[in-house]
């Protein structure tokens, strides 16, 4: 009897704790900040930052990455674990947005036959969240530490009913608070599947997050929380815990062999007295398993 060809696993896991492009109070590209990238072949990596400040527009106290991946020393059902993290503490934008801490991480275990791995957020949090000084309550579902239960027969998670009803329900979340703005009720109409290419190039992906809910104390007349949205009169918006799900180089079987996991905890839509786009505490997971 044949045996079957030995697997290998290629590691895929990168951190950075800010990133961005800014028009104005002043023009600048915010190159990634303490930024760690895993090797293929697996390990360790940390990076640790001292203060950062980019004049008095974004700013943190503290801040690092770390990236990770090995066998796993269950040798009864060894899979390949890679955990990505981004930690920051004291973030502060233009004194209208700080946190106290802003942590994103995401783990995975892709199994030894197969190749869709379990996913869990496990750590994944922010704290001391406010908008000009009033509290900001981050509202995770009741199943925190986010998991997600993985599909039978090596399915993608962008077919998996579970998964898509929990995307469903945030959007509509969104879509039904009052005064909802408009670009937000065409951004979140449908938590449908982003479909692109065909054959080898074919990939499908869907937009979600980690936040259910977000609700400002006292109920300031310059902020609304629309689901995990905050949008800020004259300052722009802030999304919180958006998470990207995409799956690529399906088998003919219609199993995905690889599976991407980006992870953003704060993404700032600036505009009015600010303009740009920046992001805080983004991870990313991209590992695939051979043959």
């Amino acid at each position: 009897m044949a045996t079957a060809p030995q697997r290998d696993h290629r590691f895929h896991a990168e951190s950075t704790v800010l990133s961005g492009n800014l028009i104005h109070p002043l023009k600048q590209e915010i190159k990634p900040q303490t930024s760690a990238r895993l090797p293929e072949k697996g390990g360790y990596l940390s990076e640790h930052a001292e203060p950062y400040r980019l004049e008095g527009v974004i700013s943190f106290d503290r801040a690092y990455t770390q990236v990770a991946g090995a066998l796993d020393s269950n040798k009864k059902d060894r899979g390949w674990n890679t955990l990505a993290t981004s930690v920051i503490e004291g973030l502060n934008v233009l004194e209208v947005v700080t946190a106290d801490l802003v942590v994103g991480q995401i783990a995975t275990v892709h199994p030894p036959e197969g190749y869709v791995p379990k996913v869990h957020f496990l750590g994944t949090r922010i704290e001391g969240l406010r908008v000009a000084g009033h509290p900001v309550k981050v509202v995770f579902p009741p199943f925190h530490p986010f998991h997600f239960d993985k599909p039978v027969n090596d399915g993608a998670y962008t077919q998996h009913d579970g998964f898509l009803g929990r995307v469903k329900s945030l959007f509509a979340n969104v879509i039904a608070a009052a005064d909802v703005p408009g670009d937000l009720r065409d951004r979140y109409k449908e938590a449908s599947v982003k479909k692109e290419g065909s054959g080898p190039t074919y990939k499908e992906s869907i937009e979600s997050s980690l936040v259910s809910q977000v609700e400002v104390e006292g109920a300031p007349e310059f902020v609304r929380g629309f689901g995990h949205v905050l949008q800020i009169r004259d300052f722009g918006k802030v999304y919180l815990g958006l998470l990207r799900v995409e799956h690529s180089d399906f088998n003919p079987q219609g199993v995905p062999k690889t599976t991407l996991l980006d992870l953003t905890m704060l993404k700032f839509e600036m505009g009015c007295f600010t303009a740009g786009v920046s992001s805080a505490g983004n991870t990313i997971i991209n590992g695939n398993s051979y043959p």
